[in-house]
């Protein structure tokens, strides 16, 4: 009996796994469909303060919530905690979301995303230099690898784009950096309160220093914008940030964190083909030499792990 059950079990365990899978990459896809719906909302003379806070006010609602929902669950916060989910808001959504905005301002999307791809390996050299961890000889060579891909690529882009491709680099790359330290950051909390908590509670708290920056910066009658904005701001805020989110923590406990992440590589190619798509971005044989070397770096890193 216990053989003939066997295969059935099997079977399931596999389907279920495929239906984790398929999640994964559709989050990993959506989530870098922002890059491309930024791109498209520029195009409308909008700037990266004025986007941002479109994309906070619509998914503000929906993490709002979740966090009111988790707070009557999970029970009070001490201070402490408090002022650390303040900090994460801060640096893990608020500043690497309006870095990463503004540089997508003088960037391709296909550059864009590879940088941002490079956040495990900034985790790991934060960590190399002030929390004094040992890398081992395959790690460095992912890092190598990884980084050769990317100046591949800048050096590629720099040709046409010049010094606006540096200083949109450099906004992405510290997007990903400060993002780098959220993650860091946020290990223990996280275990504490658990990941839909911490994520809903960062995201509010990111939401508002997004939304006040607005009305500091700009007068509030740039609120008023053409549908066009409005709508992609929708589809930005929904399908490339809340969407995303579930999606992945959904595919996390089907499949786990390690072959979530991996199936996140995808993100970068589907941004190369989404960027010639939709934005007449050029593919040439330098970008895609350089996608294969910053994925095949960082899956060096996943599967050290």
């Amino acid at each position: 009996m216990t053989t003939s059950l066997t295969p059935q079990r099997s079977a399931h365990d596999r389907r279920q796994y495929l239906i984790g899978l398929t999640i994964a990459i559709t989050g990993a896809v959506l989530f870098s469909t922002k890059a491309i719906v930024a791109k498209l909302i520029y195009r409308y003379h909008v700037d990266a303060v004025t986007l941002i806070t479109f994309r906070m006010l619509f998914s503000l609602p929906v993490f709002a919530a979740i966090a009111i929902w988790q707070a009557h669950k999970g029970g009070a916060l001490t201070v402490a905690d408090r002022w650390r989910l303040v900090g994460l808001g801060l640096i893990g959504y608020y500043l690497s979301s309006f870095l990463d905005f503004l540089g997508l301002q003088y960037i391709m999307a296909g550059l864009e995303r590879l940088i941002l791809f490079l956040t495990p390996s900034f985790v790991l050299l934060i960590s190399v230099f002030f929390l004094k961890r040992k890398v081992s000889p395959i790690e460095w060579a992912a890092l190598g690898v990884s980084y050769l891909g990317i100046v591949l690529v800048f050096l590629h882009d720099l040709q046409f784009g010049g010094a606006d491709v540096m200083l949109g680099a450099a906004l992405v790359l510290g997007a990903a950096i400060s993002y780098a330290l959220y993650l860091i950051q946020s290990g223990q909390l996280v275990v504490r309160l658990g990941t839909l908590r911490l994520v809903s509670y960062a995201m509010c708290v990111s939401s508002v220093a997004c939304i006040g920056q607005f009305f500091v910066l700009r007068p509030v009658g740039m609120l008023v914008q053409p549908s066009a904005v409005y709508w992609l701001s929708l589809v930005n805020a929904i399908f490339c940030t809340v969407l995303p989110v579930f999606l992945t923590m959904i595919a996390v406990q089907r499949i786990g964190a390690p072959t979530a992440s991996q199936a996140g590589m995808i993100g970068p190619v589907s941004t190369l083909f989404l960027g010639a798509f939709f934005l007449n971005e050029p593919i040439t044989s330098w970008q895609l030499a350089g996608t294969v070397l910053v994925i095949g770096g960082m899956y060096l890193l996943s599967i050290k792990k």
